[in-house]
């Protein structure tokens, strides 16, 4: 396998720094503290730079909050200047993983996404009877530092790049305590070992898929499952026979051992694509889609969350576009014109402060 070298220079240049810093200010503009790094970017640039020069570069504190979506996620916002080298080192090493990741692995690659991954989901549902679905206990806080170390360095050896992805993946803040033994462990194993990295960094979703891309390539190559498809650690088989494909991901589950994962027990099925499947925000059968009952509860509350707050003029109408069109753009990929006339039929948008105005 071949390894890169002479990476480093690349990533810290100004150019790749002031690249970095326009990626990483999209849809963060209205932040203080994008705002504040903007207002002297040249001078925060070439600080920046001289830090990361002389490996003085430290990460900050991770801003932390929880978002409630089906289940509560917690997310690590990290400082705005951290975000800038992320993006920095991605925008060198991510074309060098990215050219040996499967086709069929859809989360946070160019040209892939959540819609990409449904496509190819209902066509495989299309074209077999059955779907073995899992995903991956606790996924994130699960990841072993030290595993997800050894993976990076099989393609980078430059050795000042290594220091700084090591020092990104070791200065993740302390993500939910897990206590899972795996083959081969000491009592005190899962307790000396560095896990888990956060939910919101750029960095962490490109890591996640090395950290899986090794699954990836077994489950195709060497179990021989052409119709596999990984969106983050949601992993998905397709086949017309039910036991083969439970020892398909009984093969699967063993290999994620060897990562110190776990597939939830829970969520590990095989059942028939004629009864349709719940897969990213859809209800997926093989002649239509539907989507999730949560989806449109959540996008109704959301939408007479808007109109009180554009009543009182705590929200603009281009504020209320946005998210409607967002929902929309994601509405669209189901069968759901019909739903769509009847949520925004009568639906009146009115200002308080504007018709007291006209008054």
């Amino acid at each position: 396998m071949k390894r890169f070298g002479g990476l480093y220079e690349k990533i810290i240049s100004f150019e790749n720094l002031y690249l970095a810093s326009r990626a990483a200010r999209l849809g963060k503009r209205h932040k203080q503290s994008c705002a504040a790094f903007e207002m002297n970017i040249e001078e925060g640039l070439a600080s920046l730079r001289d830090e990361l020069l002389q490996k003085t570069y430290r990460p900050g504190a991770y801003r932390e909050f929880t978002i409630y979506e089906r289940k509560p996620r917690r997310i690590s916002a990290a400082p705005y200047r951290d975000r800038v080298v992320h993006h920095a080192l991605c925008r060198v090493i991510e074309p060098i993983f990215e050219r040996s990741f499967i086709h069929d692995s859809y989360a946070c690659r160019p040209g892939k996404g959540t819609h990409s991954a449904v496509a190819r989901f209902t066509e495989f549902a299309r074209r077999y009877r059955y779907v073995f679905k899992t995903d991956i206990r606790k996924y994130f806080p699960s990841i072993d530092h030290d595993i997800l170390f050894e993976r990076i360095s099989r393609k980078i050896k430059c050795l000042d790049t290594l220091w700084l992805i090591r020092l990104i993946i070791d200065t993740s803040n302390p993500q939910e305590e897990i206590l899972q033994y795996y083959p081969g462990d000491d009592l005190f194993a899962p307790l000396e070992r560095r896990r888990g990295i956060p939910i919101g960094n750029l960095t962490s979703q490109f890591f996640a898929n090395i950290y899986l891309d090794g699954l990836d390539h077994y489950t195709k190559e060497d179990l021989q499952c052409r119709s596999y498809i990984r969106y983050v650690d949601d992993i998905t088989a397709f086949g017309d026979d039910k036991q083969k494909l439970w020892k398909i991901g009984k093969a699967m589950g063993e290999y994620l051992s060897t990562l110190r994962l776990t597939m939830h027990p829970d969520k590990t099925i095989v059942v028939p694509v004629s009864q349709g499947v719940d897969y990213l925000g859809y209800r997926v059968f093989p002649d239509r889609r539907r989507l999730r009952k949560d989806n449109v509860v959540r996008f109704r509350r959301r939408m007479q969350k808007m109109q009180n707050d554009y009543r009182t003029g705590q929200i603009t109408l281009k504020d209320v576009n946005s998210s409607i069109q967002s929902w929309i753009g994601h509405a669209k990929h189901a069968d759901t014109y019909k739903l769509r006339e009847k949520i925004f039929a009568g639906i009146i948008f009115t200002n308080s402060a504007r018709e007291s105005g006209r008054s």
